[in-house]
């Protein structure tokens, strides 16, 4: 599907919030590369998943009436054996099923399970200087460093070395204790969130968290992605 019918479709069904497979099929086809995963609405249909991905996985879930999923109960991490996928979409749907309001499950999103350094890439749109491109540290680093640079969107690719460069916590995206970024795989990434907000202003904001970069490249594992109403 193409960019314009998701967003239409999300406007139809008068929404603001993106679901999680229908953002990070925006994100694939603008070129930002995410984790591989796949839509399971039954356990046989994530056992399966699991296997065609391969271990170790990570289960989310799939909800139009859940935003942050890792507050919520939604996500579980590591999981390395299919005995494990069963025992975990059982609770996470169960989990979901006794919520007060209802909740509504669309099924569970079976996705790859990737390691790095924990970057932050987001946008959002400012009523006096329009829309804005924010990078940054993640994971445990984010409320502790507070470290974050922020560009006018669109940005060129001055503007994306910069944003990294200016982080505090630069030296350790160059390399410490084994770790390392892949700093122009960032750029790049930096470049394309630019691009598509300036093609889709409809796109009032993105939260790509965590992004993980490693020396092979950087790679989305989780986005939200909201429209204007």
């Amino acid at each position: 599907m193409q960019i314009i019918d998701i967003l239409s479709k999300v406007k139809k069904e008068k929404r603001n919030l993106l679901l999680y497979h229908e953002a990070k099929e925006i994100l694939d086809s603008s070129g930002i590369p995410t984790a591989p995963s796949k839509i399971a609405l039954t356990l046989e249909q994530a056992k399966e998943a699991a296997r065609f991905i391969g271990f170790p996985i990570v289960m989310k879930i799939l909800s139009p009436d859940i935003v942050h999923k890792s507050d919520a109960g939604g996500v579980i991490t590591d999981l390395r054996t299919e005995d494990e996928v069963i025992p975990a979409f059982d609770r996470m749907i169960e989990h979901f099923r006794r919520k007060e309001p209802p909740v509504r499950i669309e099924g569970v999103v079976i996705e790859r399970m990737v390691s790095g350094i924990e970057v932050i890439v987001g946008t959002t749109k400012d009523s006096q200087f329009g829309q804005v491109l924010m990078f940054g540290m993640g994971g445990i680093w984010t409320e502790l460093l507070k470290d974050t640079s922020f560009r006018l969107i669109p940005i060129e690719p001055i503007d994306a070395e910069e944003m990294i460069e200016e982080l505090k916590s630069y030296s350790l995206l160059q390399g410490y204790r084994g770790q390392a970024a892949n700093v122009e795989s960032l750029k790049k990434l930096l470049l394309k969130v630019s691009d598509l907000i300036l093609h889709y202003p409809e796109i009032t904001s993105i939260d790509l968290n965590p992004v993980f970069t490693s020396p092979e490249g950087s790679m989305v594992t989780d986005v939200r992605m909201m429209i204007g109403g």
